[in-house]
């Protein structure tokens, strides 16, 4: 499998978010929370493709399959992320969380949230940097 099969497109995105949200489900569940917008048999293809792609792992169960994604939505982000990250902002994290910030509004509980997670960032870099220079 060439690495750029892997990366999911917007409609891989919705199915695996469902599926991190909800956990294994079958096409038909993933259809009725997707909405009516999209037909069936599109979502089965696209799950189908999914699976070929090494995005889901398929299980039968009666006569249905269950799907589930073969990884982790934090695996996913860092696989998304990483490369836009790059190409948007330069590698910038700062231009990253600015461009972030300004996009949507954001809730006082978001960013004391937010905050927090820079604290532990700062405390990981300071202890790298601490062991890296004895």
């Amino acid at each position: 499998m060439r690495e750029n099969q892997s990366k999911p497109t917007e409609s891989e995105l919705q199915i695996l978010g469902l599926l991190w949200q909800h956990g294994p489900l079958t096409v038909r569940q993933i259809h009725e929370r997707m909405g009516r917008d999209t037909g069936y048999t599109s979502v089965l293809k696209l799950m189908q493709i999914m699976t070929s792609k090494g995005l889901l792992l398929r299980r039968r169960a009666g006569k249905s399959h269950v799907y589930r994604p073969k990884g982790s939505q934090h695996s996913m982000v860092q696989k998304v992320i990483g490369p836009l990250l790059d190409r948007v902002f330069g590698g910038s994290t700062q231009k990253l969380l600015a461009a972030a910030l300004a996009a949507k509004q954001t809730s006082p509980a978001e960013l004391a949230e937010i905050r927090q997670m820079i604290d532990d960032a700062a405390k990981t870099a300071e202890q790298r940097s601490e062991r890296s220079n004895p």
